[in-house]
């Protein structure tokens, strides 16, 4: 239980970090590219499998690099996928106000990117 308390009060700490702690160079090259992969790939068995694709998920991954730093980005998927998860132990990543506003930052990074790439 003290465990989970310190690794919530590291991740409210670090999701409260000013933007601009990162030039914006920094921010849209410190996603890994197995990470832009995998979303690429990831957004390509949804959307589609061609080129015109491959080049709308690649804008997508850009964009969301352009607004939400890696380690927020990290954190909101760590979350998503929490929630997935059922039980109690899980409760708190769906109704703490910290995790709901990473996944939010996340999803309004996410439509942004598909409006301006598909």
């Amino acid at each position: 239980m003290m465990m989970r308390a310190v690794i919530s009060a590291l991740a409210i700490a670090a999701w409260s970090l000013p933007a601009d702690a990162q030039s914006m160079s920094e921010r849209l090259n410190d996603y890994p590219t197995e990470v832009r992969a995998d979303y690429i790939f990831g957004c390509m068995a949804v959307s589609g499998q061609s080129r015109a694709v491959l080049g709308k998920c690649s804008c997508s991954i850009d964009v969301i690099a352009s607004i939400l730093p890696y380690d927020k980005y990290v954190q909101a998927e760590t979350v998503l996928s929490l929630q997935q998860a059922g039980g109690e132990q899980v409760a708190m990543f769906k109704s703490a106000v910290v995790p709901r506003t990473m996944v939010a930052d996340l999803r309004r990074a996410q439509a942004e990117a598909e409006m301006l790439c598909f």
